[in-house]
């Protein structure tokens, strides 16, 4: 077998695409829900989405396909130390319980840490992951970087790629030439409360509904992912296994969903970053600022911000902090708004 790869293996251009495809079937669809328990509308009811989206089959929750993206595309970052952000992930349709994913990963620029007398050798990779679906349309498009070690500890590649390639900024007339053609009418008219006329930019929600990470090697392992230090303590650089990043994103969408029970879907990231890490047992809690919303006919855009905070569980190293308020997540995002 092939061994992970270190920083020293990575080559611009290198691509990574011999990952098994998934079909997205039901099953994916309930361990996810009983994850997060995301309220988000369309993905929890058939006939609504069916009337919405036009389609037979319910519409796939975003979080659920980023997460199984994000997994299929650790191949190269086996040996991550962490998932330093993720930059411009777009969605370019959306997918619906049935449909394949393959994803196909490519390294795109490569820059070594700053050598230091008292610390391994270790360099951050850019990538850049294609999903496709079953008719090999593009489905989703984004760039990631994890940090990973050289082997030897020494090591001076002298690399020192530039990361502009990862883009933060998504236009508005790209988000919307790519909003599903759907019926918003009819998901207006299933909906009571507020709509997104009723938000203003500067509205922050402090979502009280705290969150406890648990089973995140559960969600690592359905994903595919082969991060090591995911679900091997002795692979962390913190001693302790460290909870996927798309688990903390996940959460946070769940409590965005709170904030905005109109929530469509998402439809961008443009950028997100891990801030710190979180481990099995923390609390998170999210707080949700909109930063503007773009009304059209029938729904608006919204450009939101989420920043996500933990509540050290037992299982986090005393390294990692004590206490609560330990931000761990700063994520700018677009969703559409009934």
């Amino acid at each position: 077998m092939k061994k992970a790869p270190y920083f020293e293996d990575f080559s611009v251009g290198d691509e990574f695409n011999d990952v098994p495809a998934i079909t997205l079937t039901e099953g994916h669809t309930a361990i996810h829900q009983a994850l997060f328990a995301d309220r988000s509308r369309l993905p929890l009811d058939l006939e609504l989405s069916a009337r919405v989206t036009g389609h037979a089959k319910a519409l796939v929750n975003p979080s659920l396909v980023c997460n199984l993206a994000i997994g299929q595309s650790t191949i190269p970052s086996q040996r991550v130390m962490g998932n330093l952000f993720y930059r411009g992930l777009h969605f370019h349709r959306p997918v619906y319980v049935g449909d394949t994913l393959k994803t196909t990963t490519r390294v795109v620029a490569l820059r070594q840490n700053q050598i230091k007398k008292d610390r391994a050798a270790s360099g951050m990779v850019a990538l850049e992951m294609h999903v496709t679906n079953q008719t090999d349309e593009t489905v989703l498009l984004f760039w990631r970087c994890p940090m990973i070690p050289c082997e030897d500890p020494k090591a001076d590649t002298g690399c020192s790629d530039n990361f502009e390639r990862m883009p933060e900024d998504i236009s508005d007339s790209s988000l919307v030439s790519y909003i599903p053609e759907w019926d918003y009418d009819h998901f207006r008219d299933a909906l009571a409360g507020k709509h997104f006329v009723d938000y203003r930019s500067g509205d922050i929600f402090e979502i009280e509904t705290r969150d406890t990470v648990t089973l995140a090697p559960e969600l690592v392992r359905m994903t595919l992912n082969m991060a090591m230090t995911h679900t091997d303590a002795d692979r962390s650089v913190y001693g302790k296994r460290l909870v996927f990043g798309g688990h903390t994103i996940s959460m946070a969408a769940a409590h965005i969903s709170h904030a905005f029970p109109n929530i469509i879907t998402i439809l961008a990231w443009y950028k997100c970053d891990h801030v710190a890490p979180v481990f099995e047992f923390d609390i998170l809690n999210t707080v949700v600022q909109v930063e503007e919303v773009l009304p059209a006919d029938s729904f608006g855009l919204a450009k939101i911000h989420a920043e996500v905070f933990a509540t050290r569980g037992p299982e986090a190293p005393e390294s990692s902090g004590v206490g609560g308020n330990i931000k761990v997540l700063d994520w700018n995002l677009a969703a559409l708004l009934a």
